[in-house]
């Protein structure tokens, strides 16, 4: 384990010497795939993982999962939601056979108190608790939202709980601030699971995590190298997309201990699954049934893997297949299309040729000595050494440059191998890599920060925005 922490220690340095030429950034996996961009209730846009504590007697591991992109706060009157019809998991993998071993469920239950009014609320809201002060009841809400969540561990059931309630969208200054705070009504929406010492929070929060989209998906523009593009334009500070838009979020706070198994790495990956017949309406405007089977339709672990290293053509099958599956995409890792689409868009940028067995051990197996399994099976999930400090791409924090660092990457600053000869590729990762310098390190978005401030105590995401204050 010290030889762990020190190399450890060695990829935080170099990644904060890379970030702090270009500053914080931070993306998420919006729209990644043809047919999850029309149904973004069940769109997975971010996962996240950290240990809080390692290596002590009170670890935990926080886990979020982010659904629905892009949401415009004042989109009333029919607010954004968890679908009723559908499945939402996180999923375990603690031995790192690439199959699930922990999955917590979560299915979702929408009552509109009042069918004769159009106004999801007909009132100021406010919150009932119960002794525990979690929410019961939210007064002058219509369209209150309960779920259920089920802790499945190898097959067997070992913890559930209904009837939680996702707290009210913040819909602005009359309905969610007037008689109480808006963080008021969110935080009675925090509840714990029985005596397992499991917090769960679902509901919405800011979309925290800065990208520029306009700039990325127009031929790969990043506005701080503008000059340096094939087709060059005027340098530009980079323009945060996300500002200004809201989430929803599933987040788990549990305790280390519950999770590890034998090894002290596990793999985390969401998914979104809906019924293979559904039926919305009869002639009278009633919804009818949901049957058949589950199948899955969404997926994510490692952030931004499905939206620039997935080909369009395989982009829907990756998000119905299972990481024990993912065999099948390794020559997409190996040699990756943006690892060309670099030097191309930006002459004189040298990029390691294939194979990109350094991009293999970020994406696939996790790096040796840092958070890969001891019997680890190749599969695209987010991996955490529950046993050191936490820091992508070991888990993710909320604050991680996910966009800097990926596209770094790409760019060979882990590359075992030399700009010298990159056709012959990368034989592993390495923090000595010859591909760390400019400007292939210093490649970036050029967006920063957040618009909304982080919370320092669960549920971590930030607060949403409010739709009254809304300027989109």
């Amino acid at each position: 384990m010290k030889r762990s922490r020190t190399v450890w220690v060695a990829l935080v340095a170099l990644a904060a010497l890379v970030l702090a030429m270009v500053g914080g950034a931070g993306a998420s996996s919006h729209r990644e795939a043809p047919m999850i961009s029309e149904d973004p209730v069940a769109d997975n846009t971010d996962v996240y993982a950290w240990v809080r504590n390692p290596g002590t007697a009170q670890s935990t591991v926080v886990l979020v999962a982010n659904w629905i992109p892009l949401e415009e706060p004042a989109s009333g009157p029919n607010f954004w939601k968890f679908g009723d019809d559908a499945l939402y998991a996180i999923h375990i993998d603690n031995n790192g056979d690439a199959r699930q071993d922990i999955t917590y469920y979560f299915r979702f239950q929408t009552q509109i108190k009042d069918p004769n009014t159009f106004l999801y609320n007909n009132n100021v809201i406010t919150v009932e608790t119960n002794g525990a002060g979690e929410a019961v009841n939210y007064p002058g809400l219509n369209v209150q939202q309960s779920y259920t969540m089920s802790e499945v561990n190898d097959g067997n059931r070992t913890a559930t709980r209904s009837g939680m309630l996702t707290p009210p969208v913040n819909v602005g200054t009359r309905s969610t601030n007037t008689v109480t705070p808006y963080a008021t009504l969110a935080q009675a929406a925090e509840y714990s699971l029985g005596n397992t010492g499991i917090k769960v929070f679902a509901g919405q929060r800011d979309e925290a995590f800065p990208v520029d989209l306009g700039s990325i998906f127009d031929l790969l523009g990043l506005r701080p190298f503008n000059d340096a593009h094939l087709i060059p334009l005027p340098v530009e500070a980079g323009v945060n997309t996300t500002d200004g838009y809201n989430v929803h979020s599933i987040v788990l706070e549990i305790p280390t201990s519950r999770l590890v198994d034998k090894d002290e790495v596990i793999g985390i990956w969401s998914t979104t699954e809906r019924r293979t017949n559904r039926i919305y309406s009869n002639n009278s405007g009633e919804q009818l049934s949901h049957s058949g089977p589950w199948v899955q339709v969404s997926r994510l672990g490692m952030p931004l893997v499905n939206e620039v290293i997935i080909p369009l053509g395989f982009k829907d099958r990756f998000n119905a297949s299972h990481p024990v599956n993912d065999a099948q995409f390794l020559k997409f890792v190996v040699d990756p299309e943006l690892g060309e689409l670099i030097p191309f868009l930006y002459p004189g940028v040298v990029v390691p040729g294939e194979p990109r067995n350094d991009l293999v051990a970020i994406f696939l197996t996790g790096i040796p000595g840092i958070n890969q399994p001891a019997n680890v099976r190749p599969s695209e999930q987010l991996r955490l050494n529950t046993n050191t400090e936490s820091g992508f791409p070991n888990g993710r924090l909320l604050t991680d440059d996910v966009v800097d660092v990926e596209i770094q990457a790409v760019a060979g600053i882990f590359c075992d191998g030399s700009p010298s000869a990159p056709e012959e590729g990368c034989a592993g990762p390495t923090f000595t890599s010859e591909y760390n310098m400019p400007p292939n390190n210093a490649l970036s978005d050029g967006v920063s920060g957040n618009d909304m401030p982080f919370l320092s105590d669960f549920p971590y995401m930030p607060l949403p925005l409010s739709g009254y204050d809304s300027r989109n």
